[in-house]
């Protein structure tokens, strides 16, 4: 059996990946990634814990989203749900710029949303 400390950063990206597939907004029937909200994910292997430390570079539909809190709290708890415990954190930096528009859904979203 392999030891968690031997997960790579870009496996765990990965792993973050699924789990936010699996976040909706309350409003919306699609999932946040789906949506274009997340702009980027990177981890790092921790130089002492030998554990990946994450970051998701998020946005929201508008700045004054009512699920705001509700959304970054489900990001938030990703390490939690990661069964393998190699995601030792994962730190959101909710940006704003560049906007989101409805060009950064994905065709499946937009199907869904009756925009296709």
């Amino acid at each position: 059996m392999s030891d968690i400390r031997d997960i790579t950063p870009q496996e765990s990206e990965k792993r973050v990946v699924e789990e936010l597939k699996k976040i909706y907004d309350p409003e919306i029937p699609v999932d946040i990634y789906s949506m274009g909200l997340i702009y980027d994910v990177k981890c790092e292997k921790d130089s002492v814990s030998k554990l990946n430390k994450c970051k998701v570079v998020m946005t929201l539909t508008a700045p004054s989203c009512s699920m705001s809190q509700i959304i970054t709290d489900m990001v938030k708890n990703i390490p939690n749900i990661i069964e393998d415990g190699s995601v030792e954190s994962l730190d959101i930096d909710v940006v704003f710029d560049p906007p989101w528009d409805q060009n950064k859904m994905s065709d499946e979203a937009k199907l869904t949303m009756g925009m296709l």
